[in-house]
């Protein structure tokens, strides 16, 4: 699949996410004419700001998808958290403001038509996998980058939503985790293996290669689920 020429910006706007008793920032930008949206799980001890996610997010965005980046701690629970991690491996949490932010897309005028997909970074992955859980017939695909599949515990053999799982060659104890968890889950699934990429695939081209799987994994399936 090859990038969208189109020249026309991205509508950007600051958005506050209602998910449960809290309202989480959030970045939320709609190419011309986009074929799905996909929500941003970050991973622990990150934001919405994580860098990573962002040159993910752009790429997608030149392929034609809407993206949702968001905070899912709240400022005091992210002030907490960077003294104790209390919360980044609270998955029940994360995945649950997940669900909320699902049906927060689902009720925006911009996106409520638009298949929605989740991509997970780290403990991210294994939220996007128990949201996904939650609510089957609402996520479209979920890809989970460098992700803890582990994390989603009993969830995994509920996802129904096709899932990719890609993993650094050389992240050899998150690429076993995976392998494991790709055993478990009942639903289309694939892992994809970055040869030479670490776990945080800061290697030069390993962030295009994870765009360019995600992009093609999602492409299909929202496709699918329209």
């Amino acid at each position: 699949m090859t990038r969208s020429t189109a020249t026309a910006a991205a509508d950007e706007r600051q958005v506050q996410v209602a998910t449960g008793r809290v309202a989480l920032e959030g970045d939320l930008s709609i190419p011309p004419h986009p074929r799905a949206v996909v929500l941003f799980a970050h991973g622990s001890g990150s934001s919405r700001f994580s860098a990573r996610n962002k040159r993910v997010a752009e790429q997608l965005r030149e392929r034609g998808f809407a993206t949702l980046l968001m905070d899912l701690l709240t400022p005091n629970e992210e002030s907490l958290d960077a003294h104790t991690g209390e919360y980044r491996f609270d998955i029940g949490r994360l995945a649950e403001r997940l669900v909320g932010a699902t049906e927060w897309l689902g009720a925006d005028a911009a996106t409520s038509k638009l298949p929605v997909a989740i991509f997970g970074a780290s403990t991210g992955g294994g939220a996007a996998l128990v949201a996904a859980a939650e609510i089957p017939g609402q996520i479209a695909a979920v890809v989970s980058r460098g992700g803890r599949p582990d994390l989603a515990g009993e969830a995994l053999t509920r996802v129904r939503a096709p899932t990719l799982l890609i993993v650094g060659g050389k992240d050899e104890t998150v690429l076993e985790l995976n392998r494991e968890a790709l055993a478990l889950l009942r639903t289309t699934a694939r892992l994809e293996v970055i040869p030479g990429a670490t776990h945080l695939f800061e290697e030069p081209g390993a962030l295009d290669e994870v765009a360019r799987h995600a992009a093609a994994w999602i492409d299909t399936y929202a496709a699918r689920a329209t």
